[in-house]
């Protein structure tokens, strides 16, 4: 990862550590989506790749949104896609599983890259692979319980972002145990869903944000 993308990525984490997940995203709804999330305060943006057209919408994003917002793909299951991910300008890698074989090719194109895991095994393996950070999915099944069980013998630092079922009244058990933010999919983002409601929304997770994280 080149350290202009490492400081980036560093900046949107301190701006908002909130993952917005666009599944189903169409390119049509590319940018009017993205820019109503940037101006919530929305930094870091994924496009699933199981979206139609996924990396049309992301190049769009990319092309549409300032160099303090990251862009990239969710759901990617191949080391292939990194590499088309790259060449369209995408930053972020974000995986449902913690398949080594991606997570190396993303430090290789110098991408960033959070790979799921659920277990202890899959996590030190994921780090080991270099992981930027872990996405804990789907948080139904990582409870907080489970996550402060974890977090002894992860490395210092190790960001963890719960995703599935996040909603702005789920985060403060995940934030009590130290998770580092969340991904947030369709409490957030549905397909079609009018941009006036995916404003409301956005800032209902922004406020929670800020409200339980100061807490």
């Amino acid at each position: 990862m080149t350290n202009t993308l490492h400081t980036r990525f560093e900046a949107a984490l301190q701006h908002l550590p909130l993952v917005a997940i666009l599944r189903g995203l169409t390119p049509a709804e590319a940018e009017p989506v993205a820019q109503t999330l940037y101006q919530a305060g929305f930094r870091l943006i994924e496009v699933p790749l199981n979206s139609p057209d996924p990396f049309t919408s992301i190049a769009s994003i990319r092309q549409c949104l300032p160099k303090d917002a990251l862009v990239g793909a969710g759901t990617v299951l191949e080391a292939e896609d990194v590499t088309r991910l790259k060449d369209i300008g995408g930053e972020l890698v974000v995986m449902p599983h913690a398949d080594t074989s991606v997570i190396r090719a993303a430090k290789a194109l110098g991408l960033i890259s959070m790979p799921g895991v659920v277990t202890p095994t899959e996590a030190l393996a994921a780090l080991k692979a270099g992981a930027n950070a872990l996405k804990l999915f789907p948080a139904e099944l990582v409870t907080p319980a489970i996550v402060k069980a974890m977090r002894p013998i992860l490395p210092k630092g190790t960001r963890l972002f719960p995703v599935g079922g996040i909603t702005p009244d789920t985060m403060a058990p995940f934030l009590a145990v130290g998770v580092s933010g969340f991904g947030l999919g369709s409490a957030l983002y549905s397909p079609g869903l009018p941009l006036t409601q995916l404003a409301r929304q956005a800032e209902c997770f922004v406020a929670a944000w800020k409200t339980q994280h100061a807490a």
